[in-house]
């Protein structure tokens, strides 16, 4: 499922600016254990072609660029996609969506989705990813699962919990269904790394949750409710209250499977 179009819009709005906005201070960096997954499972190195699916102003792009691989970092929202362009040079950014990539049939190694697939899993988006990838090639997907045994974090999760319900998300997993009913792709194989965002409380939760696609698609007055309660959490937990920095933990999922001839 795409992006609606009021949460593109509410990205454009948050993402603007030259200065980092809650869009990009928000969004955790990826944890550098992922490196060797992307050069061992992914098979990526320097003769390798990657894509970055809904690429963002370009957190995991940074990372992918570090295999050597050449990266094409794919966006839909033009202003997400202008700080990627203008920040990480090694990175050719296009635009297009899942369902309609500006890229050759068999042209790619890899297609990577990091903190995207669930919003544009279904059967069109897996037709065209399986159409550029070459015959063997890797999709890869990824996501930040929140560590709720932490109390202020299951009470950041409480907060935001009767947004999500109808939402895209990792956690509802209904973005397995499609990738398993496609015969163009083999099996999901699971790595999991765990993982800290460490920052200002402000950055790492109320900029995190400004990012949260369904959160920044809100109407104003329910945006700020939410914001609010996470200022209310912020200064009144133990933990948050006072800080200098917290650490937000994170278990980052990794999967990845094969793309495969369809009979």
């Amino acid at each position: 499922m795409p992006l609606s179009t009021a949460a593109l819009s509410a990205a454009d709005t948050a993402a603007g600016g030259a200065q980092p906005t809650p869009y990009a201070r928000g969004r955790p960096p990826y944890p550098m254990e992922l490196l060797p997954w992307l050069q061992g499972p992914l098979d990526l190195g320097p003769s390798s072609v990657a894509v970055d699916l809904g690429a963002g102003t370009g957190r995991f792009t940074r990372l992918l660029l570090q295999t050597g691989a050449e990266v094409i970092a794919v966006e839909p929202v033009d202003v997400l996609r202008n700080q990627l362009a203008t920040r990480l040079l090694g990175a050719r950014a296009l635009a297009g969506t899942a369902q309609s990539l500006p890229l050759e049939s068999g042209s790619v190694d890899a297609v990577l989705c990091a903190q995207s697939f669930h919003h544009f899993a279904d059967e069109a988006a897996l037709d065209e990813i399986h159409r550029v990838l070459a015959p063997g090639g890797r999709l890869g997907l990824v996501w930040h699962e929140r560590d709720e045994s932490v109390d202020w974090v299951a009470a950041f999760a409480a907060i935001i919990a009767p947004y999500e319900v109808e939402a895209p998300h990792f956690r509802g997993g209904r973005w397995r269904a499609p990738l398993a009913d496609h015969p163009g792709f083999g099996p999901l194989h699971l790595a999991s790394f765990p993982h800290r965002h460490v920052g200002p409380p402000r950055e790492v939760l109320l900029d995190r949750v400004l990012s949260i696609s369904f959160i920044a698609a809100l109407p104003p007055s329910q945006r700020d409710e939410v914001a609010d309660a996470i200022a209310h959490l912020m200064a009144t937990h133990p933990t948050l209250c006072g800080a200098d920095t917290v650490a937000f933990p994170y278990c980052t999922r990794a999967f990845h499977c094969t793309a495969r001839a369809i009979p």
